[in-house]
């Protein structure tokens, strides 16, 4: 059974020594369950709030596990994601209850959590999201884990008729773990889609003597072309504008030519992105 997690996380009522008064001055997330109401939910405070509502039946998994592995842009505000190994397969709100049934090899205990296995929540992620966003959270756990998308696809041949067992295989075709937000899968699979070779992520920038410099989110070493993606923080922060300044100006020096991307141009301006990025390529030599 899976007990009261941290300080102002969310515990079972019945088991809380609280009077009904005292439970009142809480929220209750699910039958039996509450927690802190100044505590601010996150993927793993609901992770844990899903495991005390299934009780010993419950195994997180999808998102769920993902953010337990250490994967990041899991939204808190999306459902928590479990399979329960017995009993009923009805879900609450605020939680969602998946039928697939993992082999024992396929589960673990992390932090003393019942959780699908990297593989496995892999495996699970690639199936049951839509195409695009499976591979941005694929890219993400394999940052997070390090694992590659063959173990997985090893996996994968475990299962030969699992449900969207094909999209999976397509998604992995696609996953680079060197991604370090879900706006840099989708600018590598718009580039992609379009007919260009695939960037490399996360591509070290050296100097004269062959120093590190800077490091890039996409790019192509043999044309010396590189696609960045400006977050928030970019216009926000004086000091990050001024270090994007000086970065960009060495760039230059060094001979690399890049494409500024920021939200609203890879949502209503993605073909002027890549056509851009197309005649820089042509410019270096590139055949596109």
């Amino acid at each position: 059974m899976v007990c009261m997690g941290d300080q102002g996380g969310p515990f079972l009522a019945s088991i809380s020594g609280l009077t009904t008064h005292q439970l009142r001055n809480h929220r209750k997330l699910h039958r039996n369950v509450y927690v802190d109401p100044r505590a601010a939910p996150t993927p793993l405070s609901r992770a844990r709030a899903a495991l005390l509502w299934a009780g010993d039946n419950g195994v997180l998994a999808g998102l769920s596990a993902a953010a337990v592995h250490g994967s990041k842009w899991v939204d808190a505000d999306h459902p928590a994601e479990l399979i329960r190994r017995a009993g009923s397969r009805r879900s609450a709100p605020g939680i969602r209850v998946h039928t697939d049934s993992p082999l024992p090899d396929e589960v673990e205990s992390v932090h003393g959590l019942p959780v699908t296995t990297v593989p496995r929540t892999a495996f699970d992620l690639g199936r049951w999201l839509p195409f695009d966003e499976a591979v941005a959270m694929l890219d993400a756990l394999c940052n997070a884990t390090r694992i590659e998308p063959k173990t997985v696809a090893a996996l994968a041949d475990r299962h030969p008729g699992a449900r969207r067992i094909r999209q999976l295989r397509r998604v992995l075709k696609l996953v680079d773990g060197g991604a370090e937000s879900p706006p840099e899968t989708r600018i590598r699979l718009l580039l992609v889609r379009a007919g260009l070779p695939p960037p490399s992520t996360q591509v070290q920038i050296t100097d004269e003597v062959n120093r590190i410099v800077a490091r890039a989110d996409l790019g192509w070493r043999r044309w010396r072309v590189l696609v960045e993606y400006d977050g928030a923080q970019h216009w926000a922060d004086e000091r990050a504008r001024t270090r994007d300044i000086r970065r960009y100006a060495l760039l230059a020096r060094l001979g690399w030519r890049v494409v500024r991307v920021n939200s609203e141009l890879l949502r209503r301006c993605s073909g002027e992105v890549v056509a851009e990025v197309r005649a820089l390529l042509r410019e270096a030599g590139a055949d596109v």
